[in-house]
């Protein structure tokens, strides 16, 4: 401190100052001691000395004890007046010679122990005192409580230390403190609850520390703090709501933080706005476009999220994870590694991983790797379409949390609970389309929590007893798709299916045929037999050896300690994995010890046993092991070998005397990967295609052609292959120019420079807008781009350029357009534009419409000109040109006696709500829902909704020898259908989906037969009951009759019972019936006597549209959608060729539209083409297209045009034409809405040329009703007007 110049000590509690307390503050110059407790005894007598010499300083440094110098001021008392009363003692602070820590000084209740070596916070102080100074020490921790005694401590000073570790309660009580200063520390996280008792705290320093993470709650209760300094930690991120707590908040201190500032720090940046408290100039540190700028002073919108940084907190517990698995991506607690042709598990997880996506991978094997032991947040594992054979027992060890594992679409064969141990939590296991084909009664032990299976779409065709027994909370099961054989075997499966209260799906046997397609427990136990069908896809397992583990035909023995081979060993093994000591056994070692790794094994000249194990082997060379004599064992494991047709000798080698110990795997091609090389069978070893170059390579490296440019390759037996480089360049592989520069590497206009000091190194100087080594980046200069109002920002060379919306101008799109000045207003026709903020809009004068109002809107569109008058159109308006004779505003007062045209539908009556329609002159009744009948009479379709529905038929026609028949429609599983009376025996009901028939008398056994077809899907189904000859038979949409075979007697059926058609609860009917007939009788519910409640008529749909679609459009009315070819109000119209059926006799069919035309062979004319030319006719040389050739008084032929046509050659017709599409919607205006019909209308216009001064005009028009539905809602019904003759007549 001798660079000191200003100290402030006054307002404490000072009351001695040692001798030397100043010495080594040469350049003080400002010193402030008032309002202390000095004490002036002897041995303050140097400070008045002191001061006297240095007037400047320690102004109103006053005594306050003893008594007699109170008040006086230090520098004033001359030395004789300092004394010391009794025995002259030595200056020194002290609190309590009796409880003071003999490495600390105390006084006026303040323990001083700074800078005195200790290692940890002295016990036993004085428990009145109010500050303790601990700083300059080597403190490691705080202990639980090791202030809580002192209750009237105001300053805690524990700055300096290495304290890392902090007890939650070591601040525990302190509810008096208002400084707590634990800066310059090695403090990494702040302990749950460590500051809430501290109400009165005021100042807390936390800087220069390695603090990484704050829980939302740190600073909960500390509503009196002024001062908080967390400079210069690691904090990455703050968590939103960390201050608010802090009311009374002035200055914060934030800086030399590496912030990520990412859209979780956004927050922060608003707060800092509203709240300019950040004194220390907080920057961020990445992403890079915001790197070094003021958190505070950075625009909200540029706080985004990428998942390069991951910071979260995860149970109030803080983490950050930065490092992601290759190939693989973070967000959150998620790994998503999928799709990026992993063959093996990754080697590393984050810790706090909750969800790992491994799926759409080419995994093969999931190896024991203990890699789940440390991610005890673990709850989901994804493995979808993998290639997975095999799961090594041990695989899952650790992963006890995991709830969730999908192994679908994969290829494994069989499974067993090894597999799936450590997975103690498990509750969903999904084993879907793999290649399973047994389910043995130790394949989920340990699965006790599963509550989910799904074993749907394997090759299961048995299941052994009990194999469910260890999943005792199982409560959905999927078994599906899986070709079960019902036979003694599988009994037990359906026993349990009808025991447990598990969700299977109904499996069905696929054997033997009479029970194919039958649910599983749908059959009687009897039927579970093994006559001529034992077959079993579980077969027993054969024994294994104590010390190893089985699978298959693979027997593992490694890392046993094992001495000999172990007895037991299954005969039909293919596989043994073993590390025997093997006594005086002459090994060379070649593994992966040695340095370097062999590529290509060539000539051996080892004796005894050959070890390549764990090299980059791909091919060994035929006879490569020909002096190898006493050869009696190979390792070649862990190589990756190319198993095509140059290493079959290998195979039949090894094969030969078994000196290999089925370690070695193929590794390609592809029809090969994982094949054993000693149990393979030798004819897969074949060469298909090109070998890869990297395989080839390995034994003649040249051909991989390693020599860069145009350097020539030659083998080398010691350095593998020897380049021979061009002049400009060097290196082994002939990478390295001579001249760094001579390619010039330096991108986008960069200028090269060579080193100094080395001249194969370079630096480039780069152009404006480029940066990188190679100036071969162009950084995006939108990363902090100033576009505004959702403009999109286009990065440039050096700069950007903002495309700005519609509404927006300027650099930077902050202009807003104002489309309504006079020289951009776009609004038409004396309109009035309103500007808006995202635009304008045009408010239109009456009679016009458009966004600019620039359509003149055709007011005769929808008009209502009646008798064949002629719209003509205004502005907002329309005026009706009536034919001779009619008048009125809309033509609709008729000339005197002429008689009104009437409708077929006037006299007509349709009953039950049904709409009368003309069809071809005629009327017809368009029935609701559930009706039928030329007059809609009929009610034949009910729709069951109540709790105990049904309809009575009653004295139902039943005869010996009867038949019924009726549709249904339901989506339940369980009802009556039908029955006979209150006492006959005689039921049709559901049952699971199925149509069950049960004819039970009193006197013998029921009898019952199920439909193989489930009928309770939603639509409509035909059920068939017949009763003939003893025999009652089922038939359902028309498939195989289910008979009950032979009764011991007729049906007896009481003819004066009722029948009923549903039925009361628990068993009763929700659905449908529709089309009920006895012995081919159409039954009418209407006529029926008082139904019961919840009985409704109609199934909400109709069928009245013979080529359509019905469509309901109000309660009471519907409309029908035609199909293509058909038209009409019923559909029942084809649109058919007009020149089907055509008059034409010579000549050829033309179509014109809706009508034809015939055109004439050479010889013939008339309209038809019926009538003969002569050749000596004057007339033969005149074409009348549509008309006749007649001769004028001077005897020249003319044509006499038929009616509607004109013209020299009578080519000029008056005929309905379309105007634009044929049908098209048709607009109107409603009051304030806009309303559309809601089908397209045929719009026909008459256009062509008469003679005689005459004009085209319509001469016969229908007129149709279309619904109009409207944007506010609402819908109503017009009349429209459409042309269908037009001909020449009387210009209107």
């Amino acid at each position: 401190m001798r660079d000191l110049e200003i100290l402030t000590l006054n307002n404490n509690n000072i009351s001695r100052i040692p001798v030397t307390s100043f010495n080594h503050m040469p350049k003080i110059r400002t010193l402030r001691l008032h309002t202390n407790f000095l004490h002036c005894d002897c041995h303050l007598a140097w400070l008045s000395d002191w001061l006297r010499q240095r007037r400047t300083i320690g102004q109103f440094t006053f005594c306050v004890t003893p008594g007699n110098m109170r008040g006086q001021l230090v520098v004033n008392v001359q030395k004789k007046d300092f004394v010391c009363s009794g025995q002259r003692q030595a200056a020194h602070c002290s609190a309590s010679s009796i409880t003071c820590p003999s490495a600390c000084t105390c006084s006026n209740n303040v323990v001083d122990c700074r800078g005195r070596g200790l290692t940890e916070i002295p016990a036993n102080l004085p428990e009145d005192i109010w500050e303790i100074r601990l700083e300059q020490n080597f403190i490691k921790a705080i202990p639980p409580g090791a202030f809580s005694q002192y209750k009237r401590l105001k300053r805690i000073d524990i700055s300096k230390n290495q304290i890392s570790d902090i007890a939650p309660d070591a601040f525990k009580g302190l509810k008096s403190l208002n400084s707590l200063v634990l800066y310059g520390n090695k403090i990494t996280e702040i302990p749950l609850g460590l500051f809430d008792d501290l109400v009165s705290l005021q100042l807390l320093l936390l800087n220069a520390n390695k603090i990484n993470c704050l829980r939302v709650n740190t600073f909960q209760g500390l509503h009196n703090l002024n001062l908080l300094s967390l400079y210069d930690n690691k904090l990455q991120t703050i968590s939103k709501g960390l201050f608010a707590p802090l009311r009374s908040i002035e200055t914060l201190h934030l800086a030399q933080n590496p912030f990520v500032c990412d859209c979780h720090l956004k927050w922060l940046a608003d707060y800092l706005k509203n709240n300019p408290i950040e004194t220390s100039g907080a920057r961020c540190s990445n992403p890079r476009r915001l790197a070094n700028k003021r958190i505070g002073q950075i625009k909200s919108h540029k706080f985004r999220c990428s998942e390069q940084y991951l910071i979260n907190t995860v149970e109030e517990q803080c983490f950050m994870d930065l490092v992601c698995p290759e190939k693989c991506r973070c967000e959150g607690t998620i790994v998503d590694c999928s799709n990026q042709k992993l063959s093996r598990l990754p080697s590393y997880l984050p810790e706090y991983t909750t969800d790992l996506r491994l799926n759409d991978n080419d995994i093969s094997v999931l190896e024991a790797t203990g890699l789940f032991k440390k991610l005890s947040k673990l709850r989901k594992i994804n493995l979808t379409n993998n290639k997975i054979k095999e799961i090594r027992e041990g695989t899952f060890d650790g992963a006890s949390g995991v709830q969730e594992l999908i192994l679908t679409q994969n290829q494994l064969e069989s499974v067993h609970g090894r597999m799936f141990r450590g997975l103690t939590g498990l509750k969903t296991l999904m084993l879907r389309n793999n290649l399973i084909s047994c389910i043995s009664n130790d394949t989920f032990a340990g699965l006790s929590s599963v509550r989910l299976l799904s074993l749907y779409d394997n090759h299961i065709s048995t299941l052994t007893p009990g194999a469910f027994n260890t999943l005792v909370s199982l409560s959905t099961i999927n078994l599906l798709s899986n070709p079960f054989n019902c036979n003694c075997h599988l009994a037990w499966l359906g026993k349990w299916l009808m025991r447990k209260r598990v969700v299977s799906g109904n499996p069905r046997c696929q054997k033997p045929f009479f029970l194919k397609d039958i649910p599983i427990q749908d059959v009687d136990a009897k039927d579970f037999t093994c006559d001529s069908n034992d077959e079993s896809s579980c077969l027993l397992s054969p024994p294994c050896p104590a010390q190893c583990t089985c699978m298959d035909s693979v027997v593992r023995c490694s890392n046993k300690g094992l001495k000999i081979l172990p007895k037991g060993i299954p005969k039909d093994v293919t596989e043994l994995g073993s590390s025997v000591s093997i006594p005086k056994l002459t090994l060379f070692e070649v593994a992966e010890a040695t340095p370097v790794a062999l590529h290509c094994s060539d000539i051996l000249l080892f004796t005894c046993s050959r070890t390549l194990h764990g090299n980059d082997i791909s091919s060994v060379p035929e006879g490569s092991f020909n002096d190898l004599v006493s050869l009696s064992h190979l390792a070649l494991g862990t190589n990756p070998l190319h198993c095509d047709c140059s290493l079959r000798w290998l195979s039949e080698w090894v094969k030969a005397g078994y000196k290999e110990p089925g370690i070695a795997r193929c590794s390609g091609p592809d029809s090969m990967v994982d094949r054993l090389l000693l149990t393979t069978p030798t004819h897969h070893f074949q060469c298909k295609g090109p070998v890869d170059i990297n395989i080839v390579s390995k034994c003649n490296p040249c051909l991989s052609g390693p020599c860069k440019n145009n350097g020539t390759c030659n083998n080398d037996p010691v350095e593998f292959y020897r380049c021979t480089c061009p002049s400009s360049f060097k290196g082994r592989d002939c990478s390295m120019p001579i001249n760094a520069c001579i390619q010039n590497p330096c991108q986008n206009g960069g200028t090269c420079h060579l080193t100094e000091t080395n001249k194969d190194e370079f630096s480039c100087s780069c152009p404006l807008g480029y940066e990188g080594e190679r100036c071969e980046v162009n950084p995006d200069d939108c990363e902090d781009n100033d576009c505004e109002n959702n403009s999109t920002c286009v990065d440039g060379i050096n700069n950007y350029v903002c495309l700005c919306l519609p509404n927006y101008t300027g650099e930077l799109c902050d202009e807003v357009i104002n489309h309504c000045v006079p020289e951009l207003n776009p609004c038409q026709h004396e309109s009035k534009c309103l500007s808006l903020a995202r635009g304008f809009r045009c408010e239109c004068l009456p009679g016009y419409s458009g966004k600019h109002c620039e359509t003149d809107d055709d007011d005769c569109v929808g008009h209502k000109c009646r008798h064949g008058a002629v719209c003509v159109d205004a502005v907002n308006g329309y005026t009706c040109v009536c034919p001779q004779g009619f008048s009125g505003l809309f033509c609709e007062n008729p000339p005197p006696m002429v008689l009104l045209q009437t409708s077929p539908c006037d006299n007509y009556e349709c009953q039950n709500g049904a709409q009368c329609i003309v069809v071809h002159n005629e009327p017809v009744c368009r029935c609701l829902a559930g009706f039928a009948g030329q007059k809609c009479e009929k009610l034949i379709t009910v729709n069951f909704v109540g709790k105990d529905s049904y309809v009575e038929l009653p004295s139902a026609k039943i005869r010996p020898q009867a038949n019924i028949s009726l549709q249904v429609t339901t989506d339940k599983d369980n009802g009556i259908l039908l029955y006979k009376g209150d006492n006959d025996p005689l039921a049709l009901e559901l049952y699971q989906g199925h149509v069950r028939l049960i004819y039970d008398t009193v006197n013998s056994p029921p009898t019952t037969v199920y439909s193989v077809e489930t009928v309770n899907d939603g639509q409509f189904h035909s059920v068939e009951l017949v009763m003939l000859n003893q025999t009652l038979n089922l038939v359902v949409d028309k498939g195989t009759p289910r008979s009950l075979g032979k009764l011991l007697k007729q049906p007896s059926v009481n003819l004066n019972t009722p029948l009923y058609i549903g039925g009361m609860m628990p068993n009763g009917f929700h659905g449908c019936i529709h089309d009920v007939r006895i012995n081919n009788e159409l039954q009418d519910f209407k006529d029926l006597p008082q139904q019961s409640l919840g009985v409704l008529p109609g199934c909400k749909s109709c069928n009245i549209c013979k080529h359509g679609i019905c469509r309901s459009l109000e309660k009471t009315s519907v409309i029908c959608e035609c199909h293509p070819g058909w038209t009409g109000p019923l559909c029942d119209q084809e649109i058919g060729d007009p020149c089907l059926n055509n008059k034409c006799l010579h000549g050829k069919c033309t179509a014109t539209n809706f009508a034809y035309t015939c055109k004439c062979t050479e010889g013939y004319s008339g309209m038809y083409c019926d009538k003969k030319n002569n050749s000596s006719n004057p007339c033969r040389i005149l074409k009348c297209n549509h008309g006749q050739c007649k001769f004028s008084e001077r005897g020249e032929p003319y044509c006499e045009c038929d009616p509607n046509y004109s013209g020299e050659h009578c080519d000029r017709a008056c005929l309905p034409e379309l105007r634009g599409d044929p049908v098209e919607v048709i607009h109107k205006e409603q009051g304030y809405t806009s309303c559309v019909t809601t089908s397209k209308v045929p719009r026909m216009e008459c256009h062509g040329t008469c003679s005689n001064g005459q004009c085209c005009v319509p001469l016969r028009s229908k007129r149709r009703k279309y619904i109009f539905q409207c944007a506010d809602g609402s819908s109503f019904m017009e009349e429209l007007e459409r042309h269908v003759e037009c001909g020449c007549s009387k210009c209107l």
